[in-house]
């Protein structure tokens, strides 16, 4: 009978839309788009919403992970969370009306997640959250409203740690729908890693004129760091005197470098602090795995880390991503102890971190499993 079943699915493939809207999308949905794909029973249709529509932060990803182009493109571009949330509602639905998928599946945390979720779970079309379950409690950053309320319309709920799983039946979820199947981005990692020899390692450390374990790379993108024109000037200011006892890497944010222009402000950097562009995937993972330590506010970024065993500090009061600071290389930091872990790290007094529970790159495979079986 199974046999028989399978044989018609093949026929009748299952259409699974995989939306995505920003860099951290991309990453997430990669293994399971090709993991899809070697499975002959899905038909999987990759929706980019145009949430974030930056090059090398985008088509450069797709490239850089073997994506195929977009099946669907929906261009709402930035505005509000709600002009956002809405255009991506929109023009959602239009495809979804047309195509009528069997699944969506959303990633992460963005406007893109929540909007493509409630549209979908109206048109009582099944939803599956990748990365469910992540909490920082903190009711103030749009990413955790979007993170509750998708989770609580999917139908299925990937946890890539098990106090994903806590916090889901905290909320009352049904036990049922909540799978802790690993971290679905190191899936990407360990792929890229892959592709990332010493020479090219060598090509892209020349090309910022770095050495090994000599240097830190930096990345600021979320509203509370840069979206104040006295704490973006702060931390700037900041990592231009740290540039002067270790060389400092920072490739900007879109959103970062607009509010720098648009605060209109004026640094005479230190010849040692590097303000680059965006950088593609597979030269920012080089950068990173080479790196004496990371200063970030990606939630991405604190889970890498850890993998790669990179000292990590987190500028943020809060994090949804705990395992990575229990068990991983990752500290939560203000501004004002920031020097101290700074001084810690550079006297080689920061910890030494671990792998967490089936963050081993097969991530893709048991969700796959666990959609054949729904």
């Amino acid at each position: 009978m199974q046999e028989s079943w399978i044989m018609y699915e093949m026929d009748n493939l299952l259409n699974v839309f995989l939306v995505v809207g920003a860099r951290p999308n991309f990453m997430k949905m990669a293994p399971l788009y090709f993991e899809l794909k070697r499975n002959k029973v899905f038909n999987p249709v990759v929706v980019h919403t145009g949430q974030h529509y930056d090059y090398e932060m985008s088509q450069a990803f797709f490239e850089d992970l073997d994506l195929p182009k977009p099946h669907y493109f929906l261009g709402v571009g930035s505005g509000t969370h709600a002009q956002q949330t809405a255009k991506i509602m929109i023009e959602f639905e239009k495809v979804l009306l047309k195509e009528k998928p069997d699944l969506v599946v959303v990633f992460g945390d963005v406007n893109s997640t929540l909007a493509c979720s409630i549209t979908a779970k109206k048109l009582l079309i099944p939803v599956a959250h990748i990365e469910a379950g992540l909490r920082s409690f903190d009711n103030t950053m749009p990413e955790e409203i979007n993170r509750k309320v998708t989770d609580a319309v999917s139908n299925l709920l990937f946890t890539p740690s098990k106090d994903g799983n806590k916090n889901l039946i905290k909320e009352g979820v049904n036990h049922r729908k909540v799978y802790f199947v690993g971290n679905i981005m190191i899936d990407s990692l360990t792929t890229i890693l892959k592709k990332i020899d010493k020479s090219y390692e060598d090509k892209i450390l020349q090309k910022f004129d770095l050495q090994r374990k000599s240097y830190t790379l930096i990345t600021l993108h979320r509203p509370s760091n840069v979206d104040n024109k006295g704490s973006l000037e702060k931390i700037l200011d900041f990592l231009n005197s740290l540039s002067q006892n270790i060389p400092v890497i920072f490739p900007i944010h879109p959103r970062t470098k607009k509010n720098i222009d648009e605060f209109g402000i004026k640094f005479v950097f230190n010849r040692e602090f590097n303000i680059v562009e965006s950088l593609r995937y597979k030269e920012f993972i080089t950068l990173e795995r080479n790196a004496k330590f990371v200063l970030t506010d990606s939630g991405g970024v604190q889970e890498e880390t850890t993998y790669l065993n990179i000292p990590c500090l987190t500028l943020r009061p809060n994090t949804e991503r705990p395992i990575t600071i229990i068990e991983g290389t990752n500290q939560l930091v203000t501004l004002e102890d920031l020097e101290g872990k700074v001084k810690l790290i550079l006297s080689e007094n920061w910890k030494v971190g671990r792998v967490p529970e089936l963050w081993d790159g097969k991530t893709a495979e048991r969700v796959v499993k666990k959609i054949l079986r729904y």
